[in-house]
């Protein structure tokens, strides 16, 4: 038993992380370096979302997570990647939720354009409902009919009260 749970723990340590390079391909654009690295790093790591406060990005939370993600974002800027590609490989890693700005397209297309048709739909159905609730035009010019019981039975009652 021993010796399988030795077994496993070597498997696990051999299997690796895959790197960037596997993920997005070789750098595209200028290793970056000094105040330019310190400022490109806090703009991309403020648009990544913290996988352990999920409220927060990378950036602003304070977890262990954060932090070698944060770094992890320096380490790919200073070997040359681009803010593209470095997007594209916490996506591929951590998936779209990663993003705290997600790309319009899939199911992200879908949440962003139901709440509008939804509306949309609501004012027609409302617009709908009152037109369907007017009154119709009252006839003033209609002559009554003489021969009418009830209104025969109201004039003998007032001529009544009259005498």
């Amino acid at each position: 038993m021993k010796r399988l749970a030795l077994v496993a723990v070597l498997l696990l340590m051999a299997v690796k992380v895959p790197d960037a390079d596997t993920l997005v391909g070789p750098p595209k654009g200028q290793p970056l370096a000094g105040d330019e690295l310190a400022r490109t790093t806090q703009e991309i790591a403020s648009t990544i979302r913290c996988p352990v406060c999920q409220g927060l990005s990378i950036a602003d939370s304070p977890a262990e997570m954060a932090q070698n993600m944060r770094a992890q974002v320096r380490e790919l800027l200073s070997r040359g990647y681009t803010r593209d590609q470095i997007d594209s490989y916490f996506e591929r890693s951590y998936g779209q939720f990663i993003l705290l700005k997600p790309k319009f397209q899939g199911v992200s297309t879908l949440v962003w354009t139901l709440p509008i048709f939804v509306l949309i739909l609501g004012v027609i159905i409302v617009f709908m409902k009152m037109k369907s609730l007017e009154a119709p035009p009252v006839a003033t010019s209609q002559p009554r009919d003489p021969e009418d019981p009830y209104l025969a039975r109201v004039r003998d009652l007032v001529k009544g009260d009259q005498q």
